[in-house]
């Protein structure tokens, strides 16, 4: 089940920074740009799939390819943007960008897999679900 990047519908999130995320160079640290990967996909899951399919199913980080652009620091405003560009198997394909204004800070490629909940098994999402994710041309 594969839907084309044009139709993907954009998820924005903002980025809470924390003094914790700051390291010893005054900057984030790298280690936090997963974190708000992680909390920006999982929050574009739950904004746009059922309250059923959220409910019954997981998702585990697989892989995670970052490109950083430029440092963030404790007072920016920083918001990802995430979109869904495929989804294949129990395999969902995921690019978040991290910007301040319209800079780009970090740019992210990433690969989930879909567990179902009760099981901890991958799954495969219905094709209705998927559809959510995407917007008719």
């Amino acid at each position: 089940m594969i839907a084309p990047v044009s139709t993907a519908i954009p998820h924005k999130f903002a980025i809470p920074i924390d003094v914790a995320d700051i390291d010893f160079m005054g900057h984030v640290n790298n280690a936090s740009y997963l974190k708000w990967v992680q909390e920006a996909v999982l929050s574009h899951w739950r904004s746009l799939a059922p309250v059923e399919a959220v409910a019954g199913h997981l998702w585990v980080a697989l892989k995670h390819e970052i490109t950083y652009r430029r440092p963030a620091f404790l007072d920016d405003d920083v918001i990802a943007t995430v979109i869904l560009e495929k989804v294949h198997g129990a395999s969902a394909f995921y690019e978040t960008v991290i910007r301040r204004g319209e800079e780009v800070l970090a740019e992210v490629k990433s690969r989930w897999c879909c567990i179902d909940a009760e099981t901890k098994r991958p799954a495969r999402l219905a094709r209705s679900v998927i559809d959510r994710f995407f917007s008719a041309d």
